[in-house]
C-alpha cells in the first residue's frame, strides 16, 4: 500500500486515502504531527538501532559491512552507559524532546535533521550518519503508521524542497535526495518518489477549484521556503504529467527555524552577554553567541560544544565586563542547551502571531530568569529572513512572466502576520488564501501517490 510522507524540517506526517479522502495517520499520542527530533544516549546507538531492524533484509549485509567499525564499539559503549538488553536507546518526536530537556548533557539531540542533508562539504562518515538518523526516524514512523492502519506500507511519495541549501545547487539536492532514498529503502519502502513540497500543497488546493487559476504557492517550512507558480483547476488536475503546468520554481534554505534562530540571537542572547564588552572596552565577538543559536548548522554546533571552546570561553570570563551574563553562556555550552533557548524563541514566534507580547521562560539558564518579547522585537529580529522569502516570491513571479490570480500560503510560519504584510507590501493587492498550515503538503503528497501507484 502507498502513503504520502511529509518528512518535514519541523514536523513529520503521513497520509493515506480512505474513500477518496485523505486521512492523516496518528503517529504519536493520537496526534497526526510528530516533531522532527531524535534523541539517543550515544550517536553509535543510532547505527545499532538500524542494524537490528535490518536483520534478515536485503540491506543487512551491505549496511553492516559499511558500519562494522562502529558496530564493533557498541559493547563498550553500552557497558559505559550501563544499558541493559531491552532498554530504550532511541527516541523521536515529543519523547525525544522530553528526554533532551531532562538530560541535555548526557545524550545526542537532533532537531530538523533534513536541514543538514544538503549541506556542502560533508565527509562520507557524516553522510552515513545522516542516513542512519533518517533511517531510524522513518523506521519508527513507518512502524507506528502500520500499527495504526493494520497493513504494510511499501510505496511512498516524499516531499522535498525546491532547494535543500542556498548554496551547493543541484549537487546538494542530489546528496539530500540520495540520503532520503537510501533511508526510505532501508526502512522498508520498495518504491520511493519525490514531489516538490509547494507543488504538493498546490495539488491539495487544486482539488476544490471550480475554475482554472494561476496560483503562486508559497510554502514556508521549518528549514526551507519554496515558491511554485502553477496553473491549476479542472483543466489540469487529472493529468499525470504536470511539468508543463509548473511555470516557475524558487526556493532557499530559509524557513521557520531561521526565524526562531534570529529571534533567539537578537532577543535572548543579550541576556548571555551579547552586545557587552571586555573590561578594556572592546566589544565581545559575536561568533560564540551565533554558534549557540545556529542549531541547523552541524559544523557550528560542533565547534560551539567542543571541549576546546569551553576552555576558550572560561579563559575569557575573567576579562569580560559582565561576568554574570557570560556565565550563562558557559552554562548553556556545558549543558548543551542551545536547542532549549531556540525552543523558547519558537514559542514566542508562535504566540506573537496572535498577541503583542510573550514571556520566555529561561530558568534553565538562571533561576527566575525570563524575557518579555514584543511583536516589534520579533519584527526587527526576523526582517532579513522575511526579506529573503519575499525575494523568492518575486523571483517566481518574474520567472513565470505573469501575475498570479491568487497566492496560496502554507507551512507553519505562513500564518505570521509579519510575512503576510511584507508580501502584500511588495507584491501588491493579490488575493491570499490560507491553506492547512501543516496538512496541505501531506494531503497533496497522498493524492499524488494515489495517481502514481494505482
Amino acid at each position: 500500500m502507498f502513503v504520502g510522507f511529509d518528512y518535514g524540517s519541523s514536523n513529520c506526517a503521513m497520509g493515506v486515502l480512505n474513500k477518496e479522502r485523505v486521512q492523516l495517520i496518528p503517529l504519536e499520542q493520537g496526534k497526526h504531527y510528530l516533531p522532527s527530533t531524535l534523541y539517543t544516549h550515544h550517536s553509535a546507538l543510532v547505527v545499532d538501532f538500524v542494524a537490528q531492524h535490518l536483520n534478515g533484509s536485503e540491506h543487512e549485509h551491505a549496511y553492516k559491512t559499511a558500519r562494522q567499525p562502529l558496530l564493533n564499539t557498541l559493547a563498550r559503549i553500552k557497558s559505559d552507559l550501563d544499558l541493559q538488553a531491552g532498554d530504550d536507546t532511541l527516541f523521536i518526536g515529543r519523547e525525544a524532546i522530553s528526554e533532551y530537556v531532562q538530560f541535555p548533557e548526557e545524550g545526542y539531540f537532533v532537531k530538523s535533521p533534513k536541514s543538514f542533508f544538503g549541506a556542502t562539504g560533508l565527509k562520507q562518515g557524516q553522510i552515513n550518519f545522516f542516513e542512519d538518523i533518517a533511517t531510524a526516524m522513518i523506521l519508527k514512523i513507518k512502524q507506528r503508521a502500520e500499527s495504526s492502519l493494520g497493513y504494510t506500507l511499501s510505496q511512498t511519495v516524499i516531499g522535498r524542497p525546491v532547494n535543500f541549501q542556498a548554496v551547493g545547487g543541484e549537487q546538494s539536492n542530489q546528496q539530500a535526495v540520495g540520503i532520503l532514498t537510501r533511508a526510505a529503502n532501508r526502512a522498508g519502502f520498495k518504491d520511493v518518489e519525490f514531489l516538490y513540497e509547494p507543488l504538493a500543497a498546490g495539488i491539495d488546493y487544486e482539488s476544490d477549484l471550480t475554475q482554472d487559476q494561476k496560483v503562486l504557492v508559497i510554502d514556508i517550512g521549518g528549514g526551507t521556503s519554496d515558491c511554485s507558480f502553477v496553473q491549476m483547476g479542472p483543466s489540469f488536475r487529472n493529468k499525470q504529467q504536470r511539468d508543463a503546468d509548473f511555470l516557475a520554481h524558487s526556493g532557499k534554505r530559509v524557513g521557520g527555524n531561521d526565524l526562531d534562530i534570529a529571534l533567539s540571537y537578537h532577543g535572548l542572547m543579550p541576556l548571555l552577554g551579547l552586545g557587552s564588552t571586555f573590561k578594556s572596552g572592546l566589544p565581545l565577538p559575536n561568533q560564540a553567541f551565533w554558534q549557540a543559536c545556529k542549531i541547523n548548522d552541524v559544523n557550528l554546533q560542533s565547534q560551539f560544544y567542543s571541549a576546546q571552546h569551553y576552555r576558550e570561553l572560561s579563559a575569557q570570563l575573567r576579562d569580560v565586563s559582565a561576568p554574570d551574563l557570560y556565565k550563562r553562556l558557559i552554562h548553556l555550552q556545558q549543558n548543551k542547551q542551545g536547542h532549549q533557548l531556540v525552543q523558547q524563541a519558537e514559542a514566542a514566534k508562535i504566540a506573537l502571531s496572535s498577541s503583542e507580547n510573550f514571556n520566555c521562560d529561561l530558568t534553565f539558564l538562571d533561576s527566575s530568569l525570563d524575557k518579555d518579547i514584543s511583536i516589534n522585537e520579533l519584527a526587527l529580529a526576523v526582517d532579513d529572513s522575511i526579506s529573503q522569502i519575499v525575494t523568492l516570491a518575486k523571483q517566481a513571479i518574474a520567472d513565470a512572466n505573469t501575475t498570479p490570480d491568487v497566492i496560496y500560503l502554507t507551512g507553519g510560519s505562513a500564518q505570521s502576520p509579519l510575512i503576510k504584510a511584507a508580501l502584500k507590501t511588495h507584491l501588491g493587492d493579490i488575493k491570499m488564501v490560507n491553506g492547512d498550515h501543516f496538512g496541505s503538503v501531506t494531503a497533496g503528497l497522498t493524492k499524488w501517490a494515489s495517481m502514481l501507484y494505482k
